[in-house]
């Protein structure tokens, strides 16, 4: 009989930062070292749908909005497809648009902006549709593990009543938080986001 493995000791953890952006997104850190960056626009001169700008902070416990975070956000586009394979027959992506953008907050006010489109109703596997929605991916210092969440937007109040993730959340005010309410800046749609970590309002975070 083999004698009985040992317990292996648990890999030390790190948080993301403070160095995440000299690696994900080393323009705002002062370095060009990338051929191509990945930034936040997220749309092409070209691309349908109509335009909108979305801005917000993430804040900690203490209300403190956080001046090292990185988001990542992935949508479908106007006509409710995302940016991968098995979209269906005669089914494709617009033309022109990414899909995909990543932002760091402003290392004076915080503020993270992302420039992109309204996305459409992403069709559900069973039937139905998911309403119109960006999914959001934060990590920053003091995070060990991502955080997951959507944006669902404040001018689809019928498509979120049916969404099946928003109907998840039992507490409407828990529901709130996914809602961005939307204004306008020099005419332009302008959808306000802000992300609460812990506390009063903490955003709701999805396990995926």
């Amino acid at each position: 009989m083999a004698p009985p493995l040992p317990y292996l000791k648990e890999t030390a953890s790190q948080t993301a930062g403070p160095y995440v952006h000299i690696g994900l997104i080393p323009d705002m850190a002062g370095f060009d070292i990338y051929e191509r960056n990945f930034g936040a626009v997220l749309v092409g001169a070209d691309t349908r749908g109509e335009r909108i700008a979305i801005e917000g902070r993430v804040f900690d416990g203490s209300g403190t909005p956080l001046r090292d975070a990185l988001i990542e956000i992935w949508q479908a586009d106007a006509a409710g497809l995302h940016n991968q394979r098995g979209n269906g027959p005669g089914e494709s992506i617009e033309a022109g648009f990414r899909g995909w953008g990543r932002a760091g907050s402003d290392f004076k006010t915080g503020l993270y902006a992302f420039e992109t489109i309204k996305p459409g109703k992403v069709a559900l596997r069973g039937g139905g549709a998911a309403a119109p929605h960006i999914n959001f991916w934060i990590v920053a210092r003091g995070i060990n593990i991502g955080l997951n969440t959507r944006m669902y937007f404040s001018d689809e109040a019928t498509a979120n009543a049916a969404d099946p993730v928003l109907n998840m959340i039992e507490q409407e005010n828990r529901r709130a938080t996914l809602i961005a309410q939307r204004t306008e800046r020099n005419g332009k749609p302008l959808y306000a986001f802000d992300i609460r970590l812990q506390g009063e309002n903490e955003t709701v975070f999805l396990d995926i």
